[in-house]
């Protein structure tokens, strides 16, 4: 919101300087974006009359003028303008002037006015273009003044110098969406008192009045006023009132418009003028009927659709309601007879059909944040003392009114002391009930009555901002500024979260970070989402109720923008591997040959109506640097990726062979028996559909809840270990893993560590039976008390062959 200073201190005192203004306001939460200088405050500029032109008579483009500055001789000025006429009144800078550009101003190159000669001619001055006295105005030439501006009146009268300062208003601060608003936070801050005086007038209360109104859609329009003003003459604004419209960035149109948006300005409260000989019949506030077309004041059509509210009479909608009103009964220099429009009008209403219509105004921008409903008849009342001031005429002695104003009015309880206990300092009560009444609220023992101008006030800890803003960050004591508090689950995440950034990046992957919103391609790639899937399906699309979790390679259930800016953005993304799989080709369409990427983030669940953090891998090309030394020369494969994910520390990870129409190998990862994920590889067609030419190698889970307990440690052992191996014929269908289990579940406490070291089958038969598989482990045993004796590692070794025996039907070699 653009603010003129020079408005404002006609409200509440302000400091001194502006950079203090500026620094007091953004410490307290309305930010200032940017600081403006306007009008002209140059001494020796005054206005000026040409009153001869002539030829300069030693250059074509010169002319020589005789003007009247005021000072009782004409002056003598060599001019190269040429859009001036005898006549017209113009800015003169008399010798000794400084304008802006001169070192001794502030900036730029010297521009200082002195009595010289132009090619032969004297020249007792200059006559200025908007641009040589830092106005905006893009003139080609002079600036050409008003003719009824006086000679020899300083310029300053006509362009007074202001600042303007470009406030950023918060949604909850609705409040500071107007001068009265803007002056009471700063009186608050300061502590210096606001002429509020200057701010009151007496208020006619809303009646059933000559005005026949009916309001068909309350719960959009809870309360709506009009008011007729007959006899009014419409025309020009009075310079003070253009002035101020114009330094806050509104443009003047005629005396009725102008002051319906300096109400909207000084109270906060959007107004509206209909030509009352223009409308048929009463007022009707309502949806728009299906199809319903709307000419707004901005010359464009609209079509309007059933959720919009609309002004009406009793044959058509003449306003948008809260946001634009209508051309066909807009104020014209014909209008003679007001009615003046005043109202409280829904925030989400308004929000969504300003949205839908892509129209946004001054209105609709505060009836969106919600406006002050004590203010309506307060701002309706301000509007009719000036237009019968500016332009005349008689209003009727009632406001015709309809429904009833919301009651925002609250009591928020503030328990004594407690802005001490929160801040960690102490603040007196008197204090604190001087800072809460300079913002409008009202005492009433424990208890504070809040305004309705102030909604965003609701509970004691908003008293206790309040009382902060204005005591100051900066004068709670240091040892005060941070307690320590317990680490919450969200902290433990972010930790979790962290930790596996930086283990991934130890390993060569980069972080990618895609778009949660993505296309329907790109929601449609491996693996878009979690479906709930029996332990053994025998088909990937079959869906039926049950525990474990694997991948589907579905769209079903994704969540779609209703309004989507482009065909990339329709879907919340239901996986991350869509989008990363896209960061693989466009970096290998780059000329990136080896990629190892990793991204972390939320997915979204239709079905569950939640989030899940995700955390998704890909590796493709080399599976290390080629070198003279090493002399690794092969692709990153599924057991590259397998051993990534079993490093991570997530906890005991197992992979289970899984069909996947997606991934020409896959395997389904679990966690403790629940199914969290996939990994696989892409066929290699799917791969060249994205310009890759090696295999691409992929997983994506669901991270489970971070470990709260923290790390744990181990005793370092102090007793030798003893390793024995194991060699056995199995059946090809046993898995490592469940070998694994058998071995780790036993409840053999000699058993320190297990290790697979070799895998052998022989498609002949001759070494090996077929449909079998030779498994070779080496077992170590240890104790954390003394060194073993070989008779109880015999033993121990035993009977874990015994136990594999029985439980997996193998077969020991000798």
């Amino acid at each position: 919101m653009k603010t003129s200073l020079n408005w404002l201190k006609e409200l509440v005192t302000l400091p001194a300087n502006v950079s203090e203004l500026t620094e007091l306001l953004t410490l307290a939460g309305v930010e200032v974006e940017g600081v403006e200088t306007h009008g002209v405050a140059i001494e020796k500029v005054v206005v000026a009359q040409i009153l001869e032109s002539t030829q300069h008579p030693n250059a074509d483009r010169l002319s020589v003028c005789k003007v009247d500055d005021g000072s009782g001789a004409p002056k003598q000025i060599v001019c190269g303008a040429k859009n001036y006429k005898v006549g017209d009144k113009v800015p003169l800078a008399q010798a000794g002037a400084v304008l802006p550009g001169d070192p001794s101003a502030g900036s730029g190159q010297v521009f200082k006015i002195k009595v010289g000669k132009l090619r032969g001619v004297e020249s007792q001055g200059m006559m200025c273009s908007p641009k040589e006295l830092g106005l905006p105005d893009n003139v080609d030439g002079l600036l050409i003044l008003p003719q009824d501006s006086q000679v020899g009146a300083p310029l300053s009268e006509l362009f007074p110098a202001d600042t303007i300062l470009d406030l950023e208003i918060t949604p909850n601060r609705s409040d500071l969406l107007s001068y009265t608003g803007i002056a009471r936070e700063v009186s608050a801050l300061t502590g210096r008192k606001a002429e509020s005086g200057k701010l009151k007038a007496e208020i006619i209360s809303a009646t059933s009045g000559a005005i026949a109104i009916q309001i068909d859609a309350p719960e959009q329009c809870p309360f709506y006023t009009a008011r007729k003003i007959s006899g009014v003459k419409v025309g020009p604004s009075p310079a003070w009132l253009k002035q101020k419209l114009e330094a806050s960035g509104i443009r003047s149109i005629n005396n009725i418009v102008d002051i319906t948006n300096f109400v909207l300005l000084e109270k906060g409260q959007p107004l509206h003028a209909f030509d009352a000989n223009k409308l048929r019949g009463g007022i009707q506030v309502r949806l728009a009927n299906e199809g319903e077309e709307f000419l707004a004041l901005d010359g464009h059509s609209y079509k309007l659709a059933l959720q919009n509210l609309v002004i009406a009479d009793t044959e058509r909608a003449v306003a948008i309601a809260g946001v634009m009103g209508g051309e066909e009964t807009g104020v014209t220099e014909s209008t003679v007879n007001v009615i003046l429009e005043s109202a409280y009008f829904q925030p989400s209403s308004v929000r969504r059909t300003a949205r839908e219509l892509g129209l946004i105004s001054d209105s609709s921008y505060r009836f969106e944040r919600g406006v002050d409903p004590d203010g309506v008849l307060a701002a309706s009342q301000r509007a009719v003392e000036l237009i019968l001031e500016l332009a005349g005429g008689a209003a009727d002695p009632e406001t015709s009114g309809a429904g009833n104003a919301p009651d925002f009015k609250r009591t928020v309880t503030l328990r004594p002391g407690r802005c001490s206990q929160v801040l960690g300092t102490e603040i007196s009560s008197e204090r604190v009930d001087g800072i809460l009444t300079a913002f409008g609220l009202e005492k009433s023992g424990d208890a504070w009555k809040v305004p309705s101008f102030r909604q965003d006030l609701t509970r004691e800890i908003d008293l206790v901002e309040e009382v902060t803003r204005v005591f100051g960050i900066d004068n709670i004591p240091g040892r005060e500024t941070a307690r320590f508090v317990g680490s919450t689950p969200s902290d433990h995440a972010h930790d979790r979260n962290m930790k596996l950034r930086r283990q991934l990046a130890a390993q060569g992957f980069h972080e990618a970070r895609t778009l949660s919103l993505v296309g329907e391609m790109v929601a449609a790639a491996p693996p878009p989402q979690i479906q709930k899937h029996r332990e053994a399906p025998t088909s990937s699309s079959t869906i039926v109720e049950g525990d474990n979790t694997p991948f589907e390679f579905q769209t079903d259930g994704v969540l779609r923008v209703r309004n989507p800016l482009t065909e990339d953005q329709v879907v919340l993304r239901p996986n991350l591997l869509g989008g990363l799989l896209g960061v693989v080709a466009n970096n290998t369409r780059g000329g990136v040959k080896s990629l190892r990427l990793f991204e972390l983030g939320r997915v979204f669940r239709a079905g569950e109506r939640e989030e899940r953090t995700h955390l998704a891998l890909v590796m493709t090309g080399a599976s290390a640097d080629k070198s003279w030394r090493t002399g690794i020369d092969r692709d990153a494969d599924y057991f590259d990726l397998k051993g990534v994910l079993a490093s991570l520390g997530l906890g005991e990870l197992t992979f289970e062979p899984a069909e996947n129409p997606e991934l020409a190998l896959a395997a389904s990862i679990k966690l403790g028996g629940r199914m969290i994920g996939c990994a696989g590889q892409l066929w290699p067609a799917k791969a060249r559909e994205l310009d890759i030419t090696t295999p691409v190698v992929a997983a994506e889970i669901e991270l489970p809840a971070p470990d709260a307990t923290g790390k744990k440690y181990r005793v370092i052992p102090k007793f030798p270990n003893v390793t024995r191996d194991i060699a056995m014929i199995a059946p090809e269908a046993i898995q490592h893993a469940r070998v694994m289990s058998v071995l780790q579940t036993g409840g053999e406490p000699l058993l320190a560590g297990v290790t697979l070291f070799d895998v052998f089958t022989d498609a002949s038969g001759e070494k090996v039976p077929k449909g079998q598989k030779s498994m070779a482990y080496s077992l170590t045993y240890r104790s954390i008390e003394r060194t073993l004796t070989t008779e109880e590692v015999n033993a121990a070794h035993a009977r874990l062959k015994d136990r594999l025996k029985a439980e997996l039907e193998v077969a020991f070699r000798e």
